[in-house]
């Protein structure tokens, strides 16, 4: 179980640093963290784009960027081609996304001829660290997928269980929440809830176990599921949330960030790598975490 955002850098901390390749790399705060990422000793870094914009920012950033940790590019395009297959020959481990719109990279990761998909869904896992909550809480998926059927649910179920696998979590304790904790046929998510619960008992995800429906009060509060009679495995300690539908994710963590006091990171996962997918405008602290976040996942 890691606590925090704190406990997940020592995690990474404790194996070989991880290399880092980045597109559109010409971008302060993404530059900020990977720099001070490497300075740590964290990870290493290969930088694609505007070679005399990185040097530039880099200087200002009090580090002289070596020549043979950049390749000059162009275009948004070409820098996410190039990163892309800096994965696919072995020569990074995962990527971040630095001054480029997310289509675009995705454009390069998906590509079937010269892409690193799997053929699978990819999807967005945020990790949480909130105020209150004994642990980092995983939420999926937030990010990438809008309406998922169930199908497109089992794939972001099986992305975020084999993450969190990853931060070490043996057996993640998934809810599938819902309004309720009840099935309902009119409620179709109360009806994928309980068929990702009957898949998981079956051992389609691997070492996991998912509660579903659930509502989110029993998945987070064991007060709840004392007043309400309720128990199973995930009452009061989730590891995952996964969520009915991107909107409810997004609405729920963007909540928790803006009045909750929480903080976040980002993971994509289901292509050959993970993929820091941050917002052009997010932090240099939310930056930070998410490479340390994507570098704990490739370990």
């Amino acid at each position: 179980m890691l606590k925090d955002f704190k406990a997940l850098r020592e995690l990474v901390r404790s194996g070989a640093p991880k290399t880092v390749a980045v597109a559109c790399a010409h971008d302060a705060h993404t530059l900020e963290a990977v720099l001070h990422a490497a300075a740590e000793g964290i990870l290493r870094y290969v930088l694609v784009g505007h070679r005399d914009e990185i040097v530039s920012i880099g200087r200002e950033l009090g580090h002289e960027i070596a020549a043979g940790t950049i390749i000059d590019a162009d275009t948004d395009e070409e820098a996410a081609r190039i990163a892309v297959e800096l994965i696919r020959e072995g020569k990074a481990d995962f990527l971040q996304k630095g001054y480029m719109q997310t289509a675009t990279i995705l454009k390069a990761v998906v590509n079937k001829e010269t892409g690193i998909g799997t053929g699978g869904i990819i999807s967005h896992t945020a990790i949480i660290e909130i105020p209150g909550y004994h642990k980092l809480l995983g939420v999926a998926d937030g990010g990438m997928i809008p309406h998922p059927d169930l199908e497109q649910k089992k794939g972001i179920l099986r992305n975020a269980t084999e993450a969190f696998r990853a931060l070490d979590y043996e057996r993640p304790l998934v809810a599938a929440v819902c309004a309720a904790e009840t099935v309902s046929p009119k409620i179709q998510e109360t009806v994928d809830a309980a068929a990702l619960k009957e898949a998981a008992l079956a051992g389609a995800f691997g070492s996991c176990y998912v509660e579903g429906p659930i509502s989110l009060d029993l998945a987070l509060d064991k007060a709840s599921c004392e007043i309400k009679k309720y128990d199973s495995p995930v009452s009061g300690d989730t590891d995952i949330l996964l969520v009915p539908s991107m909107a409810v994710g997004n609405i729920f963590v963007k909540g928790l960030l803006l009045y909750g006091g929480a903080r976040m990171v980002g993971v994509v996962t289901g292509a050959k790598c993970p993929i820091a997918l941050n917002s052009r405008s997010a932090s240099f602290e939310e930056k930070y975490y998410s490479l340390i976040a994507c570098a704990a996942v490739c370990r």
